[in-house]
């Protein structure tokens, strides 16, 4: 644990021990969206499914990254990861991203990217709000995880006919705003 970093959080006013609880929470919600964005993904099949494909494996792929990003943080203010994975995935931030009972319906499929996003949003806002002037290092983290998980929201709400949000799809680079916080990069 970075014991100054702990004092310095505690000296700005934040409750470490809330911060914790919720950067867990969040790494947990990142780890098991990545787990049910794999099965998401495998089934988007078809004329409809496999343009979506490739964006979901970003957002995948992203997920879990943000998820390796966040662990460094949550030790160094002396937090630690359950030792249960079932423990872990039932104090997630956000509801499980779970495949909808037809399979086969990609708007269905797109209705679970998007909120699993939404949520995501919120929770990284939430920390941002918290952090913002008192912790700068999770404070960057969150901003960073937080404008991924909007381009990840956008990319979804188009495919759902929402409107036009301005982002495009990465080519050949993923976590451009969480690269610089992940420890094997």
């Amino acid at each position: 644990m970075a014991k100054v970093a702990r004092e310095m959080v505690e000296k700005a006013g934040i409750n470490v021990d809330q911060l914790l609880q919720l950067l867990i929470s969040n790494a947990a919600a990142e780890l098991t969206t990545f787990y049910y964005y794999t099965i998401l993904r495998a089934n988007l099949i078809g004329l409809e499914g496999e343009g979506i494909k490739e964006i979901a494996e970003t957002a995948r792929i992203e997920d879990r990254n943000h998820f390796e990003a966040l662990v460094p943080r949550i030790y160094e203010l002396g937090g630690k990861l359950p030792d249960d994975m079932k423990a872990f995935h039932d104090i997630s931030a956000c509801p499980p991203a779970r495949l909808p009972e037809d399979p086969t319906d990609v708007k269905a499929i797109l209705k679970v990217l998007v909120e699993a996003e939404r949520c995501a949003v919120r929770g990284y806002t939430h920390i941002c709000n918290m952090t913002a002037g008192k912790d700068h290092r999770t404070y960057a983290l969150a901003q960073a995880i937080l404008q991924e998980e909007i381009e990840h929201e956008s990319w979804f709400s188009e495919f759902l006919g929402e409107g036009p949000s301005g982002h495009f799809m990465r080519r050949g680079e993923t976590s451009p705003f969480v690269r610089p916080f992940m420890p094997s990069v």
